[in-house]
């Protein structure tokens, strides 16, 4: 039997199997009771450090406040 013979039977019925369980796995872990609490923190990470909007410049504007000077996010309690 050819190599190559050989590694096609392989690739057609182990492999195969091999693959579909990985994939049957891979849709189990991804659908798991547990998992919504952290796929629900991880969809909200752009929301997390919301900035007011900038304000007004413009003979509409509310009297300018004293500007304080910005912190990194890291040091944001």
């Amino acid at each position: 039997m050819e190599l190559y013979t050989l590694l096609r039977q392989f690739a057609d019925s182990w492999m195969l199997l091999l693959l579909f369980t990985f994939f049957v796995g891979i849709v189990i872990w991804v659908f798991r009771p547990g998992a919504s609490k952290e796929y629900k923190d991880t969809a909200n990470i752009p929301f997390r450090h919301v900035d007011a909007p900038a304000p007004l410049r413009g003979d509409d504007a509310p009297a300018p406040q004293q500007d304080k000077p910005a912190t990194s996010k890291e040091a944001r309690p």
